[in-house]
């Protein structure tokens, strides 16, 4: 009997209902994450990767809404939960991790104050033995002098260790499932690959599934078993990270590869996806990437489906096969 995936999100639609029209952020999403593995959510800005994770999280203000779908967690379907029982699933068994740590961290409370809210919120456990957990979770995350640092508030950190921070904060429960919304963004290159290897650790020894968001291939290679891409609201291409990253079967996963700059030649222009996504409220009917694509036939005025090519999931008529992305054809065609 197959085992049930830690996170799996079936038919999930997330629609923003504005005057100038509805706004379809995200759009039948579907993926699942087992315990201990790691899917970067890749795409432009725009596709609506970080619309999922909120989505996933139950934290979709209005005027948006999820108007379809279930994310089941252990089997437990969160969208059906009643406020006051999802709030208390959050920080306990999913958490979420920002891109800007300002919006964990209180300005005004010391991070003693913080971590320990943050435990006792969810368990019965004496101030004394929250405070040791508060300090090994900072100390698990490369923070030297734990014990100084809770004492100490957040305008008294680096953006760096405010980041380290937050993620500490993220783990201190051991939630199942740990949602990353591009959280390394505005650090330098060095922090950035300290933080990495902190968090790929913490998910290993701690069984945590981890959904890491981000338009960063480089950092996907780095990090993730899997990868999933979206496009224009859409899962557009998905399997495991080796696979997709060397021989990507949609045009869209293959332009934004050949578009990274270790990719290029010196002394030539660096490869582009020509022409720019399509606004959400005006969606061409069938394929949303096909006025980009320079595979697009008369094929592609139709919606194309999430088609399965051995253990990899594309939606495209005309799926890239056996090609890696490096093959001169592609690579003309691209720049």
């Amino acid at each position: 009997m197959p085992s049930i995936p830690t996170l799996a999100v079936e038919g999930l639609r997330t629609h923003f209902f504005a005057r100038a029209g509805v706004v379809k952020a995200v759009d039948d999403v579907s993926f699942s994450l087992g315990a201990g593995r790691i899917m970067g959510l890749v795409g432009e800005s725009g596709s609506g990767k970080s619309v999922t994770g909120y989505s996933i999280m139950g934290l979709v203000d209005p005027p948006g809404r999820i108007v379809a779908g279930r994310v089941l967690l252990d089997g437990q379907n969160l969208l059906a939960l009643a406020p006051d029982a999802l709030r208390a699933m959050r920080g306990k068994r999913i958490a979420m991790i920002f891109q800007d740590p300002v919006m964990t961290l209180n300005p005004v409370l010391r991070i003693d104050t913080q971590m320990i809210e943050a435990i006792r919120a969810h368990e019965r456990i004496g101030e004394r033995a929250a405070r040791e957990r508060a300090r090994e979770a900072l100390a698990r995350v490369g923070i030297a002098s734990p014990d100084e640092r809770l004492r100490a508030y957040p305008h008294q950190f680096s953006g760096g260790m405010r980041q380290r921070v937050a993620i500490a904060i993220a783990f201190l429960n051991r939630p199942e499932v740990i949602i990353a919304d591009e959280p390394t963004t505005a650090l330098d290159v060095t922090i950035q690959g300290q933080i990495l290897y902190e968090v790929q650790r913490l998910c290993r020894e701690s069984r945590t599934a981890l959904l890491w968001i981000t338009h960063d291939l480089s950092l996907v290679a780095a990090i993730a078993d899997e990868v999933a891409v979206m496009y224009a609201g859409r899962l557009v291409e998905q399997g495991e990270a080796d696979a997709v990253l060397r021989a990507p079967l949609h045009p869209y996963t293959r332009g934004l590869i050949l578009s990274l700059p270790s990719r290029n030649e010196r002394g030539k222009p660096l490869r582009q996806i020509p022409g720019t996504p399509p606004s959400l409220l005006g969606l061409p009917s069938g394929c949303a990437f096909r006025d980009r694509c320079p595979r697009a036939t008369e094929a592609c005025l139709a919606e194309p489906p999430l088609s399965t090519i051995g253990a990899r999931a594309v939606r495209c008529f005309h799926p890239h096969q056996g090609e890696p992305a490096a093959s001169e054809e592609t690579s003309g065609s691209a720049a």
